[in-house]
């Protein structure tokens, strides 16, 4: 295949040649194909050849070609790199793009006046498809190009997107599908999920130079800021042209911020960016990242997918990356070119993540990519697909049913669940059917239509599959301008006169004023640190799984420094290492405690689950658990008396049970089903003029979900919560699948705390048991005192090496 002649003159007037995966593209031209190409393997360009080629041979009235990508920002260096070849070919159209940025003015004109192509997001798609006009505004359409798709495929963003795809499909026959995505562990999976594609592989390019960065101090035994490393930080940020330093969360990353400037001896400009800070503070940073005005980056997921920075030569990941095929996209921002390896180095914010470090490191060199099966299609996302759908015109049950099923995700989607949430949208279920509000959709003369056209307005108003968070923004006092936001929980623990960071800078907090935050700069005051969101990020199984054989194989240590060699080996020597297949479980008594650690390698969140699991059951047990605390990797647990049989406990029958009862009247089914009933309609957060509080929505959610727990559990998103539930926070899931590939417990019963365990108890994040351990501790302090002011006999007391201190 070669390119027309104007793109082949364009081609060679850059000094460049294609290619060949983007001249295999443009010779797929007329078939659904998804391209599977390295970061800054020339994707984006791959996919808008067979467009410009269109274009090139003539003009095309009304829209040809729908760009969708997951980031605005990425909608906006897009709109500009494509209007330099439309530029010199020559072309007479218009390239715009439509976010939630995009002006009124224009967002109305392209209503009526589409550009030739246009750029934008999945709300945004969704927003356009539900006015009357779409069937006019897509009509044309010949390409739709979706771009970092692998990231949208593991959110329902993505599943809303492909029912917005299938819509398009249905009111522009014959439109060509593109998914552009960076290294997957299964490609097939996702042109299953594009509703089928050819999958087409580019080559992918040259090994990264990837490593450990050497740190003058070793990393400390617990924690997660890496804050140890700044000055080595620094150090190869001055030796780089442009550095994007990773980290896995905005508290994290506003801490690390702060230790470099610490160490900042050259005034270096270093930018901050993540998704708490205002989008005019994001703004700023990318516009001096793009206009090489600074020398380092400080991120975290936000600057993870697409915009193009070439001038990045170094990338530096501060903390266990916990995904590989995050790391790898991480690892791809730096030399984003296809014939130059990218240069990265790891910093592991404690020991044993020094241990995850090495096999991530292990996975990349090996090509070895980790990834999860999709869920069942999310029903409440269907839900929203349908009122939207009816606020564009009446529909037909049937024709839109199949419809539906042409999108990948909702393929195997049964006609009894589809019927359920078209009577969900109709009536709100049989226990709200009484109810007006929840009476959307009638049935005329066989097509469902919106029972109050006025109802449109609200139901754009609160589009999307993001919930947002409980948040208020917070800005300078007197001054209109944000900063950013803070959780409403973590603004509530304020009182004026405190101090925490945001934007990289540390504010006194003075009020909380019409729903915002007002605060004055104190750069010389201790912070209070700042609860931001997405605070909690597991790591994959297929990591876990490589950190637990290299812990179980002496033989792989070499990989490891001296030091994490002869920590293991110690640990060796008093109780057992993990091994893969069992499950090991120590036991050890210290300072009048009993403790149990668990090494489950199923993550923060199902580690915490199962924390709760079991002490609730120790509890039952008599056996006065007092609190826990977990990682990734393990979950340890302290109790007044100890765990006689630890495979007892763990026993997936008890456990199962067990989380049934804990789930149906824990704050986590009301906290998913908050985030369900918004995605689903039944509950908005906007509303004309005004957004409901955190604290309004939060009452108004757990009202509707008592009730429909009392008098109808059965109720579609009553089902569609209790599946939420189990994954995400809770992620039962794991815990079934840990016990299932690890069916013997190892009990090893140490003389004094171990190696491995030591380093949690310095763990934050302590979670504690209010129960009869607590009440005992009470009670024996009690019988102390009155012993001690000659009121009670000494007998009464436990035994000295049995007994418990004060503290819990």
């Amino acid at each position: 295949m070669t390119l027309p002649d104007p793109l082949a003159r364009w081609f060679a007037a850059q000094g460049w040649s294609p290619h060949p995966h983007q001249l295999a593209l443009l010779e797929a031209r007329d078939a659904d194909t998804l391209l599977i190409a390295p970061t800054g393997g020339g994707k984006t360009l791959a996919g808008f050849l067979p467009t410009l080629a269109d274009l090139v041979a003539g003009p095309h009235p009304g829209m040809h070609t729908l760009y969708v990508s997951p980031l605005k920002a990425l909608t906006h260096d897009i709109a500009r790199n494509l209007a330099r070849p439309v530029a010199d070919l020559g072309l007479d159209l218009r390239i715009e793009d439509r976010t939630g940025d995009t002006r009124p003015a224009q967002r109305a004109r392209q209503r009526v006046d589409p550009p030739q192509i246009l750029l934008t997001t999945p709300e945004s798609l969704a927003l356009l498809l539900s006015y009357e006009e779409a069937p006019r505004i897509f009509a044309g359409l010949k390409r739709v190009i979706i771009d970092e798709i692998h990231a949208l495929a593991e959110s329902k963003r993505g599943d809303q997107l492909m029912l917005g795809v299938a819509r398009l499909q249905t009111l522009a026959p014959g439109l060509v599908r593109t998914g552009l995505s960076a290294t997957i562990e299964y490609p097939p999976a996702l042109a299953r999920f594009m509703g089928g594609a050819r999958v087409l592989h580019a080559d992918p390019g040259p090994a990264p130079d990837v490593a450990m960065l050497a740190t003058t101090d070793p990393p400390p035994w617990a924690g997660g800021g890496g804050r140890y490393a700044a000055r080595d930080v620094m150090a190869a940020i001055r030796a780089a042209r442009l550095t994007l330093v990773f980290l896995n969360t905005r508290a994290q990353a506003e801490l690390f911020f702060q230790a470099l400037w610490a160490v900042n001896d050259d005034t270096l400009p270093i930018g901050l960016h993540h998704g708490s800070l205002s989008r005019e503070a994001r703004a700023r940073a990318e516009a001096a990242m793009a206009a090489g005005e600074l020398r380092a980056m400080v991120c975290t997921g936000s600057l993870d997918l697409g915009i193009d920075w070439g001038d990045v030569d170094l990338v530096i990941q501060v903390g266990a990356p916990r995904n590989i095929k995050r790391l790898v996209q991480r690892i791809g921002r730096a030399n984003h070119r296809y014939d130059t390896p990218s240069r990265a180095r790891i910093v592991p914010a404690n020991r044993f993540e020094v241990i995850e470090c090495t096999a991530a490191l292990q996975a990349v060199r090996d090509g070895a990519l980790d990834g999860s099966p999709r869920a069942d299609a999310p029903l409440d996302v269907l839900c929203q697909h349908i009122l939207l759908t009816a606020c564009a015109g009446p529909f037909d049950p049937d024709a839109l049913y199949a419809e539906v099923t042409r999108a990948g995700p909702y393929a195997a989607l049964p006609r009894a669940a589809f019927d359920d949430c078209v009577d969900f949208c109709a009536t709100g279920g049989y226990a709200l059917r009484a109810y007006d509000r929840w009476q959307r959709l009638m049935q005329v003369g066989g097509h469902w239509r919106l029972r109050d056209p006025r109802a449109a307005r609200l139901i754009r108003m609160n589009i999307g599959t993001i919930t947002d968070p409980e948040t208020l923004k917070v800005r300078r006092r007197g001054n209109r301008a944000p900063l950013g936001e803070i959780e409403e929980a973590f603004a509530a623990s304020l009182t004026p006169g405190e101090t925490f960071l945001i934007g990289g800078q540390t504010v006194r907090y003075d009020r909380l004023r019409e729903m915002v935050g007002e605060v004055t700069p104190q750069p010389a005051r201790e912070p209070k640190i700042a609860v931001f969101n997405g605070l909690k990020m597991a790591s994959t199984l297929q990591l876990s799984d490589r950190v637990e054989a290299l812990l179980a194989d002496p033989g792989a240590w070499a990989a490891l420094p001296p030091d994490i060699r002869d920590w293991l080996g110690l640990q060796r020597a008093i109780s057992r290492l993990p091994e893969p297949g069992a499950l090991l479980a120590e036991t050890f008594a210290r300072a009048g405690r009993w403790y149990l650690c668990v090494y489950g390698f199923a993550g923060l969140n199902a580690h915490q689950t199962l924390g709760l699991l079991l002490t609730r059951r120790m509890e039952d047990a008599g056996l006065g658990p007092l609190g826990f605390v977990c990682t990734d990797s393990a979950l340890l647990v302290w109790s007044l008396d100890p765990v006689a049989d630890p495979a007892t406990l763990l026993a997936a029958d008890t456990l199962r049970a067990g989380f049934d009862e804990w789930l149906a009247e824990n704050a986590v089914m009301k906290r998913s089903f908050r985030a369900v009933a918004q995605v689903a309609g039944l509950l908005q957060r906007n509303l004309p003029g005004q957004r409901k509080s955190g604290k309004q929505a939060t009452f108004s959610s757990d009202i509707v979900y008592d009730t429909l727990r009392r008098f109808d559990p059965d109720h579609l998103l009553m089902r569609v919560t209790r599946t939420e539930a189990q994954r995400g926070l809770v992620d039962f899931g794991r815990i079934e699948a840990m016990l299932r590939d690890r069916p013997r417990v190892l009990h090893a019963r140490a003389r004094h705390v171990t190696p491995l365990a030591a380093p949690l108890l310095l763990e934050a994040g302590r979670i504690p048991v209010r129960g009869q351990g607590h009440e005992r501790l009470v009670e024996e302090e009690a019988a102390r005192l009155m012993a001690e002011a000659g009121l009670a006999p000494p007998e009464t007391l436990p035994p000295d090496e049995n007994r418990v201190t004060k503290r819990a």
